[in-house]
């Protein structure tokens, strides 16, 4: 454009255009509000005359290269008043505010008094000044607050100040004030703040604005029935048919929704007087546009309009802002009206959303008393009582009072205690923490990683990050969708799995490719997975069942014996309580496959570690408190994490797997008496060698023909590896040999192939994040480029081994829809994530798969 005549608008320019239905304009080019007023125009609704200027115009114009705005203002009627607003390639993406009035001057001011009065004239002209003082000229706002004469003579009074302070005369010619307007939404959208906001917002950094110059054939203020308002056909929250919107008489643009307390409801409503019986015709133009809109341009749209004298206009349309369940139920509605079909509705909706369908959450007008933030690590939001310890918790819960368990990170001895607890904080932790993996798995709101708040863990007190002091019982809210610490109760929405939320994931299930399994650990865990359709357990950790009260002494007696008898006779205690527990599993998830991963964790965390607890197992062991302090002290470890756990303990110690294999093939016989048979899956933890497998598979096998010739019955199993590290992925090939399948534990392996703590990265990841180190948390979206090479070589190297080996996800990545397309792209069979996120992983396979077979562009 630069040393070019300056460009003038016509239907045929490219980058200043007036908007036709010929016009050459697409959402990449010209933006999204641009590219719907063409649609508008097209189905012949009663637009005002309005020219398109393309992004490379605007981008021009923030250079100083700007087209022939006199040749702009020529385009439309003589007088005409015009509004410039932002038309970028997403409405997410915001933009500059739109300037309204553009051209009112004293002359316009004098015509306009004769036309529609002296004080609408006056309050038009004033309106404009204000606008384009503060956000084109930029001067200071706080010049017009003095000012409390109304109509001409405040006009005149606010004229005096832009002219004092701006040191020059109100501009008067329409094409200058037009420039302005033009050059200053131009700049501002190029400035680092704009292109930071967007950013932040998912926008590129290079992301391109367009604007619309519109004629205000209506002004909204006159004689007759004038005014503006905003209507759409359904309820932005709910997302059910219903008409909804305002209109406020002798007002423009979005004042509306501005000043509810003056506007006008839509439609008849005992509350107040409507648009319906104020202009009935009016009101029937508009729903019968509106209606259109939704069907030509397949979504349900909002309408900005205005009337003048009773005349309908149509300034734009936008998509109707949408929660989450009404996304759901609107996509639905489209498809089984035959709008769009079901593939494209299965688009529409984001699928991390459905988190906040299934949990409840703060009402989104709900006032907000933030205290306090860390990482959202599990979804939804709930209210209650602050308690500092698991047992206060389980104390709580008896007196049935709703509470927060905060603890500065949780151990598997707080099980109990986020049982009894609505929601968890802690100080510490990541996306994988402990409290996080926990929480996602009862879907528990969870906060981790609040290291700005002070835990004083002691003096039992919880201080904000604004000095404010909560002490135990204080009423606070975890809000575990956006990782905030609220004080107080505001308002909750329910949770909605309607007959829309069951269409819409059944459509889903039809579209997908790929298994989803659920993570479970207990009957409740398994009842929540089957009832989010579920097709099997991908992950059983059986150690959570050993933390129950009347689990814990016998393990721990096992943990104190100095002989396999001894650790025999503490595990025959424990066997049909596994028997029993796995027996549930089985028939809660009857015809559906079950993976059991045998024991897990290192020893030293079943046992207490504080003087009380250490006296109360000492008198359980009948010991004297020294000597069970000194076992305890002895069996600590430099780094637990990797240290004696997982396979490692299952042949040092094999009693526990023997005890374990056992209650899986008698609860397999039992569970198989009614129904389908079991087959059940066993998985061998943490495995790093091909003689880890062949020693604990020849011990399992053992149990397995005992537990046949005991029952006089014949069952099959199947045996497993969960590959979780580098040395596994390496030598999958060689482990693959004698295993039916291979599932990668990807929280374990991104901690071990990053060298990084998953429970304590959360003190410094967001800094990694924002400074670009990691372009997202490791452990919460799967590395592709590091952790994923190690997976594919895995994946590679056991196929050549074993070409039908069964491969899987079981990690938290499992339930992460980017990290989804990766095990898809590697032919998985299946992911496994926990129950509360087997929706999110339904429809984003289904995405994945529909994506493959039409392409990008739906």
């Amino acid at each position: 454009m630069k040393n070019a005549a300056p460009q003038k608008p016509s239907p045929e320019n490219p980058h200043v255009t007036l908007i036709s239905p010929t016009s050459p304009m697409a959402p990449a080019t010209h933006g999204g509000r641009a590219k719907c007023l063409q649609r508008l125009v097209r189905l012949d609704l009663p637009v005002p005359q309005t020219v398109a200027l393309s992004f490379d115009a605007v981008h021009g114009i923030a250079a100083g290269e700007l087209p022939d705005v006199a040749a702009v203002v020529a385009s439309f009627r003589d007088s005409a008043l015009l509004c410039v607003r932002p038309s970028s390639e997403d409405p997410d993406w915001g933009g500059p505010g739109s300037i309204l009035n553009i051209g009112m001057n004293d002359a316009r001011f004098v015509e306009l008094s004769d036309r529609i009065g002296a004080e609408a004239a006056a309050s038009l002209y004033m309106r404009f000044v204000q606008s384009y003082a503060v956000h084109v000229a930029r001067l200071d706002p706080d010049m017009f607050d003095d000012i409390d004469e109304a109509g001409q003579a405040g006009l005149t009074t606010a004229l005096a100040a832009y002219e004092d302070e701006a040191e020059e005369p109100f501009p008067q010619d329409p094409a200058d004030q037009l420039r302005e307007v033009l050059r200053s939404m131009a700049r501002a959208w190029e400035g680092t703040t704009a292109r930071l906001l967007r950013q932040a917002r998912g926008a590129p950094a290079d992301a391109g604005l367009g604007l619309v110059v519109q004629e205000m054939t209506l002004l909204g203020l006159g004689q007759g029935e004038c005014g503006s308002g905003v209507l759409q056909l359904v309820d932005s929250v709910t997302g059910l048919p219903q008409i909804t919107g305002r209109y406020l008489s002798q007002s423009q643009g979005r004042e509306a929704l501005e000043n509810k307390g003056h506007s006008l409801f839509l439609t008849r409503d005992p509350r107040g007087p409507s648009l319906e019986e104020l202009a009935p015709e009016a009101f029937c133009d508009l729903k019968a546009h509106a209606e259109l809109m939704r069907h030509k341009l397949r979504a349900e749209m909002q309408v900005e309009f205005t009337l003048e004298n009773g005349a309908v206009h149509i300034l734009d349309g936008v998509r109707v802002e949408r929660s989450p369940r009404a996304a759901v139920r609107i996509a639905v509605r489209l498809a089984e009206d035959g709008i769009i079909p079901r593939q494209e509705a299965l688009m529409r909706v984001d699928p991390h959303s459905l988190s906040e369908l299934l949990h409840r959450q703060v009402a989104p007008e709900a006032p907000r008393d933030r205290i306090g933030s860390g990482i959202a690590a599990s979804p939804g939001a709930a209210t209650g009582r602050i308690v500092f310890s698991a047992a206060e918790a389980q104390a709580s819960a008896a007196r049935d009072e709703a509470c927060i368990l905060v603890r500065r990170e949780t151990a598997p001895e707080d099980i109990r205690g986020m049982h009894a607890a609505v929601a968890v904080l802690t100080e510490r932790g990541g996306m994988t923490s402990h409290a996080a993996v926990i929480g996602r798995g009862l879907g528990l709101p969870c906060v981790v990683g609040a290291a700005r708040m002070k835990f004083q863990m002691k003096r039992k007190v919880l201080v904000a990050e604004d000095g404010r002091t909560f002490r135990a019982g204080d009423i606070i809210t975890i809000d575990g969708t956006h990782g905030e610490i609220l004080a107080g109760s505001p308002e909750m929405i329910e949770p909605v799995m309607d007959d829309s939320f069951q269409t819409f994931m059944s459509w889903a299930d039809d579209a997908r490719d790929i298994d989803v399994r659920a993570n479970a650990d207990t009957p409740d865990d398994a009842t929540t997975a089957r009832n989010f359709a579920a097709q099997g357990i991908g992950l059983v950790r059986t150690e959570h069942m050993f933390f129950e009260e009347d689990r814990l002494t016998p393990m721990r007696e096992m943990i104190f014996a100095d002989s396999a008898p001894d650790r025999e006779a503490s595990l025959a205690v424990l066997l049909p309580m596994q028997r029993k527990d796995f027996t549930e599993l089985f028939r809660i998830m009857e015809g559906m496959p079950v993976c059991i991963r045998l024991f897990d964790p290192p020893l030293h965390e079943f046992l207490p570690t504080n003087r009380a607890g250490l006296r109360d197992l000492a008198e359980a062991l009948d010991l004297p408190i020294s000597d069970v302090t000194r076992r305890v002290e002895a069996m600590g470890e430099y780094n637990p994490m990797l240290g004696m756990r997982g396979v490692r303990l299952g042949i040092t110690v094999p009693e526990i797997y023997d005890m374990q294999a056992r209650a899986i093939f008698e609860a397999t016989l039992d569970a198989s008496r009614v129904g389908a048979p079991v087959v059940p899956e066993i998985m061998l933890p943490l495995v790093s060698a091909k003689r880890e497998v062949e020693i604990l598979r020849a011990r399992i096998d053992a149990v397995a023909a005992a537990v046949r010739a005991e029952r006089g019955a014949e069952f099959t199993y199947r045996l497993g590896v969960m590959v979780e590290t580098p040395r596994a992925c390496l030598r999958a090939d060689e482990i693959a040999a004698h295993a039916h399948f291979l599932s990668f534990g990807t929280n374990d392996l991104t901690q071990m192939a990053y060298g990084l703590s998953r429970d304590d990265a959360g003190r410094f990841m967001s800094d990694y994040v924002h400074q670009g180190v990691f372009t997202e948390d490791p452990f919460h979206v799967l590395d592709i480029e590091g952790v994923g090479e190690l997976v594919a070589v895995g994946v590679e190297r056991g196929r050549q081994a074993r070409s039908n080996v069964t491969l899987s996800i079981c990690g938290e990545h499992g339930g992460n829809p980017e990290s989804i397309q990766f095990c898809r792209a590697l032919g998985m069979s299946y992911v496994s994530c926990s129950p509360f996120r087997v929706p999110v992983a339904r429809l984003a396979a289904a995405q994945l798969a529909i994506r493959d077979r039409l392409g990008e562009n739906l």
